[in-house]
């Protein structure tokens, strides 16, 4: 084992010197700054990793800046992601986010609106979790007040936000009267949409019914949303439409 340890070392210390804490991400334009919020890690109880990923990947591709955060919270709960069940333990929301940010993370109320050009949010359980209690409360839910903070501030700046599949029921609560999608509402391959999209229409927001690779914009808010993984869809699918997203969130910013 020490001399597996000694072989990778060099390798582990090339990669930190490439990704130093606290700087921006793919820098190949740096025309726009985005800032990602983060939720923990694992799609029960953080961040969908495939969601962060292609955020990520289409940010990169369209030239964005990127600086990630995530509330210093525990999360509400931590599951055992293969057995699907509930561990007796607790972890931090903040840290174990870093997993998905390589380390390069920051608490998200260091986050400045002015810092940025538009914020983003993946979806995964955390989102309903942790970010907010949606996933016990539904629409009575509340919202943790550093995400509220920021969603408001981003939308008084005038400034573009981009979620995608649960993570738009946090907008819906937060910003009243806006427009979103979660998928295809009566559509057996979105089979929590229909509720959730009833549940929206309930906080006086409007669901709009769009398919896995599309996005909606809501012009006024500034807000595109993405269904993702709240449809049975392969996963270039998913890939595809939180880059129809994200394509939007660049132009709006």
């Amino acid at each position: 084992m020490l001399s597996l340890l000694r072989h990778c070392t060099p390798k582990l210390r090339t990669l930190r010197t490439v990704t130093a804490p606290n700087s921006s991400f793919y820098s190949t334009d740096m025309s726009k700054r985005v800032a990602v919020v983060l939720a923990g890690c694992g799609v029960y109880d953080g961040s969908e990793i495939h969601e962060a990923s292609a955020i990520l990947v289409h940010l990169s591709r369209g030239g964005a800046s990127v600086n990630m955060f995530a509330p210093n919270i525990d999360q509400m709960h931590v599951i055992n992601h293969l057995k699907g069940e509930p561990s007796q333990e607790t972890r931090n929301v903040l840290v174990e986010s870093a997993r998905l940010a390589r380390g390069n993370i920051q608490d998200l109320s260091k986050l400045s609106v002015k810092d940025h050009d538009a914020i983003i949010f993946p979806g995964g359980f955390g989102a309903a979790k942790n970010l907010c209690t949606w996933a016990v409360q539904g629409k009575d839910c509340s919202v943790n007040e550093e995400v509220q903070t920021v969603l408001r501030a981003f939308q008084t700046e005038g400034k573009p936000i981009g979620l995608c599949c649960i993570s738009p029921v946090i907008a819906a609560k937060v910003l009243p009267g806006c427009e979103v999608t979660v998928g295809a509402e009566n559509n057996e391959k979105y089979p929590n949409t229909t509720d959730t999209a009833a549940a929206i229409n309930q906080l006086g927001c409007k669901h709009v019914s769009k398919s896995v690779s599309e996005s909606h914009v809501d012009e006024k808010n500034k807000l595109v949303t993405t269904c993702a993984f709240m449809c049975d869809a392969p996963i270039h699918e998913v890939f595809d439409g939180i880059g129809s997203m994200v394509k939007d969130v660049l132009k709006l910013a």
